[in-house]
């Protein structure tokens, strides 16, 4: 069973950036697709970036194009999301998950989480 521990997050101003980890135990890490989602107080979970297992394929929600970077180090059994320009809407916890194959697929399809890491951003 592989676990998943994310670190980074934090409170930040309008603007500013962070950058998230999660970093993945067990030796097959680098044959995982990778996503990221978050939960806002009051509203259910959703997709934010996933990353196949090379890194040479990924996808984001609209809400965060342009301004979220997903990436991994295979090296390190780590995926990164770096957040830019970030917004009060950006607010929620965010979590790291693992599955097989592709990057087009469902939350559900995603089989194991880790606990999250608190992101606030100030206006």
């Amino acid at each position: 069973q592989v676990q998943l521990v994310e670190s980074g997050g934090g409170l930040v101003q309008a603007g500013g950036s962070l950058r998230l980890s999660c970093a993945a135990s067990g030796r097959t890490f680098s044959s995982y697709t990778m996503g990221w989602f978050r939960q806002a107080p009051g509203k259910e979970r959703e997709f934010v970036a996933a990353i196949s297992w090379s890194g040479g394929s990924t996808r984001y929600a609209d809400s965060v194009k342009g301004r979220f970077t997903i990436s991994r180090d295979n090296a390190k059994n780590t995926v990164y999301l770096q957040m830019n320009s970030l917004k009060p809407e950006d607010t929620a916890v965010y979590y790291c998950a693992k599955k097989y194959g592709s990057i087009w697929a469902e939350q559900s399809d995603f089989d194991s989480w880790g606990q999250g890491t608190q992101v606030t951003v100030s206006s």
